[in-house]
């Protein structure tokens, strides 16, 4: 069912938001303070949708329009659906979305896409607090499926259910927390691993280049496809058997993970080795690097991934 979406913030995640969607179908109606948006993101917008056809079904809707609005009230006017982009500032989010409140009707869901603060701290001064919940999209916004989806202590559950039924029927692959933590879902995960990748290069063990291609053609493709559990209990004829014959294995390793503070001398070296590795690419080559490639992984995701 066409919906007619908010988008407030209109950065990189908002205008990515925005073609994700405009691609299914939506209409979408955008408020950013910034006032010179517009022609920057005209001439982005054919790429980002030229992506989303390369990894979304065929569909008999064309692209829902995409306005930009001078005032809040007037973008926010009639919006079923609202994803908030604001700064990563607490303060900023707790004025914002009372702000946004005051601009759509009492049943419509807000969802931030914060990448850390929690919902339960920047729902403190809302109106209708039950209806604020978190729906955190990873980079590149408008290609990477996944979503993180929780409440605050004061959000309804229902709010949750339905955020969590507009980001699926978009495409997306949301994952619902049961509670809130700082970080979220995949960033902690990612967090984990980076720790180690830091402290590994830090001292010396690797450079930059070896880890990353370590987990790119080691446990990245599997993981890929099938996640970490499924993944490991294939290497043994189930889960609880392979954590018994290599849950020692484990144990010793996380015994001897590595600390890391990001302290100037870690800092440099990273920095160093990361320049190394880059070598004389440019960061725009990069970038169109992991787009292309995006696609065709997602793609393969779609027809062979195991969730």
């Amino acid at each position: 069912m066409k919906k007619t979406i908010g988008i407030v913030g209109f950065g990189v995640i908002g205008q990515r938001w925005a073609a994700a969607f405009s691609h299914a179908g939506h209409s979408v109606r955008v408020y950013d303070r910034s006032a010179d948006q517009e022609a920057g993101f005209r001439q982005l917008l054919p790429s980002l949708l030229a992506d989303l056809d390369a990894v979304r079904p065929p569909r008999d809707t064309e692209p829902g329009e995409i306005v930009l609005f001078a005032s809040m009230a007037d973008a926010m006017a009639g919006v079923d659906f609202v994803q908030e982009n604001g700064p990563e500032n607490l303060e900023i989010k707790r004025t914002l979305l009372p702000q946004i409140e005051a601009c759509v009707g009492d049943d419509v869901i807000i969802a931030s896409s914060s990448s850390a603060l929690l919902v339960s701290e920047m729902q403190t001064e809302c109106r209708i607090p039950g209806r604020i919940v978190l729906g955190h999209p990873f980079n590149p916004a408008h290609l990477m499926p996944l979503v993180e989806v929780v409440g605050g202590k004061l959000t309804d559950s229902e709010a949750v259910v339905a955020a969590k039924a507009l980001y699926e029927e978009i495409g997306k692959k949301p994952v619902v927390m049961n509670r809130e933590i700082t970080g979220h879902l995949a960033l902690r995960l990612m967090g984990a691993m980076w720790r180690e990748a830091i402290a590994l290069v830090r001292d010396g063990v690797a450079s930059v280049e070896d880890v990353d291609r370590a987990f790119v053609y080691g446990p990245g493709p599997k993981w890929t496809l099938q996640g970490s559990f499924i993944s490991n209990q294939l290497n043994a004829t189930g889960m609880e058997d392979f954590l018994r014959k290599y849950g020692p294995t484990y144990q010793a390793i996380w015994d001897t993970l590595l600390d890391a503070k990001l302290d100037e001398e870690t800092i440099a070296a990273v920095t160093k080795s990361t320049a190394a590795a880059v070598g004389d690419r440019s960061q725009d080559q990069l970038k169109a690097e992991r787009e292309a490639g995006l696609v065709a992984i997602l793609n393969d995701v779609a027809r062979h991934g195991a969730l």
